[in-house]
C-alpha cells in the first residue's frame, strides 16, 4: 500500500498506519472489491490539503466497479449528466444520490421550481450555461474547496460495509484530525457520516453542517441543503 499511498497531492501527509495490519494485508493480497487498489486514495489526489474548506462524507463507494471513482458522490459511470432530450441522463437516474443531488442543484440555482421536479420541467432548462461532465462535477467541489470523502474507501458487498468502515475510521479520523488548524466545516450527509460525528470528539472540534442523505427524495426540497450549496453553484459551467 505505501506505493498506491504515495500516488496522492504531496501536501497531504497520509499515515497508513492507522490502517490495521491485517486490513493492510487485505487490500494488497485481493483485488475483489472496488474501486480499484490505485484509485483508493484519489480524493487526496486532487484537491491540495490547504485548499480544503469542506469534508463531504459519502459511505461507501457505489457498489458497481464502474462508478466507483474514489470521490464520494462521483459516479464513474455517468459521462454526460444530461441526455440529448435535455432530461437527466439514465445513468444518472440509475444513481439515486447523485439524481438527487442534481436536481436540488437546479433548484438552488433558481432555474427548477422545487414544486416541479419532473423531466419535462428538467428538460426545458437553457443549460447553455451548465456543465454536463460528471468530472466537471468533481472540479466544482474541488474549487469550492470540497473534499469528497467516503467514510470507507472501498466497497465488497453489502454485509460487509461495517467492517470495512471500522477499518477505515482511525485512518479517517486521523487524516480529518490534521485540518483543524484550517477550520473546515464537516457535510454530514445521512445518520451512517452523523453518527460517525456523535461518537469521535476528535470530529466535533469541527463545525458540521448535517442533513438526510441525498438518497431521500426530502433532499432535494431541504431548505437548508439549497441554502447550504447555493452559493457554491456546482452546476455553472
Amino acid at each position: 500500500m505505501k506505493n498506491v499511498a504515495l500516488n496522492i497531492d504531496e501536501s497531504w501527509d497520509i499515515d497508513i498506519s492507522l490502517i490495521s495490519q491485517s486490513y493492510l494485508e487485505f487490500l494488497e493480497k485481493n483485488t475483489n472489491y472496488i474501486p480499484k487498489k490505485e484509485n483508493i486514495f484519489n480524493a487526496f489526489k486532487t484537491l491540495k490539503k490547504n485548499d480544503v474548506k469542506y469534508v463531504l462524507f459519502g459511505q461507501d463507494p457505489y457498489p458497481r466497479e464502474l462508478s466507483a471513482t474514489g470521490y464520494a458522490f462521483i459516479d464513474g459511470n455517468v459521462k454526460d449528466i444530461f441526455s440529448s432530450t435535455g432530461t437527466l441522463n439514465r445513468e444518472v437516474n440509475r444513481a439515486t444520490s447523485l439524481r438527487n443531488f442534481i436536481k436540488m442543484a437546479l433548484v438552488a440555482r433558481g432555474d427548477l421550481n422545487k414544486d416541479d421536479l419532473s423531466p419535462q420541467a428538467i428538460s426545458s432548462l437553457d443549460k447553455s450555461n451548465f456543465i454536463n461532465d460528471i468530472w466537471q462535477l468533481k472540479y466544482n467541489f474541488e474549487k469550492n474547496g470540497v473534499l469528497l470523502l467516503n467514510t470507507a474507501l472501498v466497497f465488497t458487498d453489502k454485509k460487509s460495509c461495517v467492517f470495512h468502515a471500522k477499518e477505515w475510521e482511525a485512518f479517517i479520523l486521523g487524516t480529518i484530525d490534521k485540518l483543524d488548524s484550517q477550520k473546515v466545516k464537516l457535510i454530514l450527509f445521512g445518520s451512517f457520516a452523523q453518527n460517525l460525528y456523535e461518537k469521535n470528539k476528535s470530529l466535533q472540534k469541527f463545525d458540521a453542517f448535517a442533513c438526510e442523505h441525498p438518497y431521500n427524495i426530502s433532499f432535494i426540497t431541504n431548505e437548508d441543503v439549497i441554502e447550504f450549496f447555493r452559493p457554491m453553484d456546482l452546476l455553472l459551467a
